[in-house]
């Protein structure tokens, strides 16, 4: 008996045995959580590349990768609006209508290689990125004393300095 064979009869046997087909694969609905769950990520990315981009932009030129980091900026966050556009509408579809399939097919591996450069252009945004010691904010932020100005204690510690 080959393996096929054996796979039916033991969804056959689970018909028999209980009485009940067993809950079909609705396509469109794992489509649907796929990409809610997808467009989710985006977003969470979206919102990451748009606070670097704040933060680039108030360092301003002076800092080193100033230009690439507006550069891949802009391209990771113009590949994850394409993305969620087509999210959408691959949600949009019936990926049960076979006349539609070859469509959504070609629309959900375009959406994989976007996500794919995406990936790859943050990972060259988080090599190019800031660190501690390689800005300089001097003239912007204002020296906060590491310890606190606390006033001297009295040498006897048993007076109270109260009369």
């Amino acid at each position: 008996m080959k393996r096929e064979d054996e796979a039916l009869n033991t969804m056959g046997d689970f018909e028999v045995q209980t009485g009940k087909r067993p809950p079909s694969f609705d396509m469109n609905h794992y489509a649907t959580k796929k990409s809610a769950a997808q467009s989710m990520l985006d977003v969470a990315l979206l919102m990451a590349n748009s606070s670097q981009l704040k933060t680039i932009l108030y360092a301003g030129p002076e800092y080193n990768f100033y230009m690439p980091l507006i550069v891949l900026l802009a391209l990771s966050i113009t590949l994850q609006v394409v993305v969620g556009l087509l999210l959408v509408f691959i949600v949009r579809y019936n990926l049960n209508d076979v006349q539609k399939q070859t469509k959504l097919d070609t629309m959900n591996n375009m959406a994989t290689v976007f996500v794919f450069f995406t990936v790859l252009i943050n990972i060259f945004i988080t090599a190019l990125g800031f660190q501690g010691h390689s800005m300089s904010f001097d003239s912007v932020v204002p020296d906060i004393p590491l310890k606190p100005q606390l006033p001297p204690l009295p040498v006897n510690l048993t007076k109270t300095g109260v009369p």
